[in-house]
């Protein structure tokens, strides 16, 4: 197959060019790179298989392809908090441009949604059937209903078009290519501790994330992508082993040998307390069952991160 896939320069979206590659596919990568990194493409951009587009996605494109996979949007709250309205333009708009050529060429659409639809859960872990608890007004909103907002359309185009349409709520995601300074808990924890510098947790430590190792997520995004019925609700993907924020601080230090201190901060506006995915309906549908544990994970990312550190 020759898939589109934007935000392919970002964190995510590379890794799941590289997978496609790998499985024999065509890639046709787009991105704007106002985030992503070329960088990021290093490892596969030379590929006969692989081809590049910067590009805007809150401008139309017409590209000929046989399906689409769409990361496109700035997933971490210092990148998608300094420019708000073109964060939701790019869900919303970038969105319904990729969805008007989904619907041109009658080819299958996959959703990159975010486990941030839920808010500040009420419920935990989140099902699929959990309708939210999001601030509509709030300094995450950019991102949260930019994402529902998304989800809307997606459904909308399936019921009102009949477009093939696939929404994956992703969790907690890491692993190498995340951006040293972009802000998300993982990436900050361990370049602070190789750094000698102190651990900045916000709030007392006690908020809980769940976290999936980057092969894990692309692995359910494939499965997801490629599966053979179509799924007529979103499917959560990520890890449902649940840790204290502060918990993760302490292994961080451990794991880099770091003599780093932890000290605290006030917790930001609309910062979730809790995040745990209820994976049911991925086992049963996808037989997605995520492999990495947080230690070796974690072990992966700091070898990573010590590279680009030097």
């Amino acid at each position: 197959m020759k898939i589109l896939v934007t935000g392919a320069a970002g964190f995510v979206g590379s890794h799941f060019c590289e997978a496609m590659l790998d499985n024999g596919h065509t890639v046709l990568g787009i991105d704007d790179l106002s985030t992503g990194s070329r960088m990021n493409l290093e490892s596969f951009e030379k590929s006969s298989k692989f081809d590049f587009i910067e590009h805007d996605v809150r401008e139309k494109i017409d590209v000929s392809c046989d399906a689409i996979v769409n990361f496109a949007c700035p997933a971490s709250p210092v990148h998608y908090q300094s420019d708000p309205i073109r964060t939701i333009e790019t869900t919303f708009l970038g969105t319904q441009n990729l969805l008007k050529l989904a619907a041109k060429n009658s080819i299958r659409f996959l959703q990159a949604s975010t486990s941030e639809v839920y808010g500040d859960p009420l419920v935990s872990p989140q099902k699929e059937s959990d309708w939210g608890n999001v601030n509509p007004i709030g300094i995450r909103a950019c991102y949260d209903e930019g994402k529902r907002a998304a989800e809307t359309l997606c459904f909308d185009y399936r019921r009102m078009q009949g477009i093939d349409v696939r929404v994956m709520r992703i969790f907690n995601t890491y692993g190498p290519r995340m951006a040293k300074h972009d802000g998300r808990v993982v990436s900050n924890f361990i370049v602070q501790a190789l750094k000698g510098e102190d651990i900045t947790i916000y709030g007392d430590g006690l908020q809980t994330r769940s976290f999936c190792y980057i092969s894990d997520l692309v692995a359910g995004a494939t499965s997801f992508l490629f599966h053979n019925i179509a799924i007529k609700t979103p499917i959560n993907l990520g890890n449902d082993h649940e840790f204290f924020i502060k918990d993760l601080a302490e292994l961080v230090i451990q794991r880099t040998d770091s003599e780093s201190k932890i000290i605290h901060l006030p917790l930001p506006q609309d910062d979730p307390r809790k995040r745990k995915p209820d994976l049911s309906l991925a086992h049963k549908t996808l037989n997605y069952f995520p492999k990495v544990e947080l230690e070796e994970g974690i072990d992966r990312t700091v070898s990573y991160f010590k590279e680009v550190l030097n």
